[in-house]
């Protein structure tokens, strides 16, 4: 890249691999092109998976993220090799959906927050988890995550 604000960007635009922990991922961040407005940001992983810390066996959820950028938005091709290092980490679904939701407050500072972590079920009973950093900006639209509660989701 040339443009000197994409200067420390890494891992876009290079062949990257994915990392095998998610302590050693690189969550980069770019400057907001408009932070003036009070916008929504939202990304969805509807195919995130992890593993069971006990069993080892395989966990899925469909994650999705919601955030008012200030300064900073995420760089989504980081954003997305953050969470495929995830398929061999070992958190219970508590864990994995609250490490994502800190780590982007921690790298990018937005004004505002939330992450829903619809899990499928293990041992038959789906787990969701919800978080929120800040309150939304006055007048933010806010749109309904729009998944189902579980009843064989798809």
């Amino acid at each position: 890249m040339t443009d000197d604000r994409y200067a420390g960007l890494d891992q876009l635009g290079s062949k990257t691999d994915a990392p095998t922990r998610p302590e050693d991922a690189r969550l980069e961040r770019v400057e907001n092109p408009a932070s003036e407005t009070d916008y929504l940001v939202r990304f969805a992983a509807p195919e995130f998976t992890s593993l069971c810390p006990v069993t080892g066996q395989p966990d899925f959820a469909h994650l999705v993220i919601d955030y008012a950028p200030d300064q900073w938005i995420v760089e989504s091709k980081s954003l997305k090799l953050f969470l495929q290092s995830f398929r061999n980490h070992g958190a219970f679904h508590e864990a994995c959906t609250l490490m994502i939701g800190q780590r982007i407050v921690d790298e990018c500072a937005p004004k505002w927050l939330r992450i829903g972590g619809y899990w499928y079920p293990r041992g038959g009973i789906p787990i969701d988890v919800f978080a929120q950093w800040g309150e939304a900006p006055q007048g933010l639209w806010v749109p309904d995550q729009g998944v189902a509660p579980y009843r064989g989701r798809g």
